[in-house]
């Protein structure tokens, strides 16, 4: 008898769900400065982060929303969830700044 080993979809398709938000990330951190242009610290690297972090937030939130239906993988949705966290934390970041600047 032989046993197949068998990974589970939902691993797959998590796993797919969490690249596909990095790397739309890294796309969503220029988008969102583009949206909201400002002059901010850091410059690429701070930009590159948000985009990163805020990819994973955005995914994050249109998956609990909307309980991952269209939110995983390649498409559209997770690009438009991607940009969506990146001007959360884009926002958040210049808040915090500016509060501890003044």
């Amino acid at each position: 008898m032989t046993e197949q080993a068998e990974t589970p979809t939902l691993d797959k398709e998590f796993a797919v769900s969490i690249l596909s938000w990095i790397l739309f990330g890294l796309i969503a951190g220029a988008v969102a400065k583009l949206i909201l242009p400002g002059k901010d610290p850091g410059g690429i690297i701070v930009t590159i982060i948000i985009g990163i972090v805020g990819g994973l937030l955005g995914g994050w939130l249109g998956s609990s929303f909307f309980g991952g239906g269209g939110i995983s993988g390649f498409n559209l949705a997770s690009f438009g969830w991607a940009v969506l966290g990146s001007l959360i934390l884009l926002v958040l970041y210049r808040l915090v700044f500016h509060k501890s600047r003044g």
